[in-house]
């Protein structure tokens, strides 16, 4: 069953990019206490995703920080390399970029989907969230192939 509305982020070990490599990080140090955007993408370097659902947050970054988010958080199955790399490449200073590796994350909220038949294994859904001290209390699940509902301008009209 997928997270909702009301729901608490559930316990999970994510990755980011520290500067001796790879590092975990908890589901309770990114939401614990702060008010968090999380947005989730298939795949880093993918084109929805390259092209407009990361550029959107962080030409918007300063405007949905202005409506006090702690964090702007971007979520993919791919490891923390790629997230790093990626980042880099889009000029993603702004935003946390967190490797959910295994899926565990996705997995745990129920918003997972297989990409297998396309060589990519299981993936994150296209969604995006708000989250208030680990509670959701925005939640936007794109429809297969879709791309309105998660995209930063939606979320920044939500806050």
């Amino acid at each position: 069953m997928a997270i909702k509305e009301g729901d608490r982020i559930p316990d999970a070990k994510l990755k980011i990019m520290g500067g001796k490599g790879p590092t975990d990080i908890s589901t309770a140090d990114v939401f614990g206490g702060k008010k968090v955007v999380l947005f989730a993408v298939p795949g880093a370097f993918t084109p929805t995703c390259s092209q407009a659902h990361l550029p959107g947050f962080v030409t918007l970054a300063d405007k949905i920080k202005a409506k006090g988010v702690d964090t702007i958080a971007c979520l993919s199955v791919n490891d923390a390399f790629v997230m790093d790399c990626w980042g880099k490449d889009k000029n993603a200073e702004e935003i946390m970029m967190l490797a959910d590796w295994n899926a565990d994350l996705a997995r745990a909220m129920g918003l997972e989907f297989d990409a297998s038949a396309f060589g990519l294994g299981v993936r994150a859904q296209r969604f995006a969230m708000i989250v208030d001290d680990g509670v959701v209390s925005k939640l936007a699940v794109e429809a297969p192939g879709q791309f309105e509902v998660s995209k930063a301008e939606a979320i920044l009209e939500a806050l």
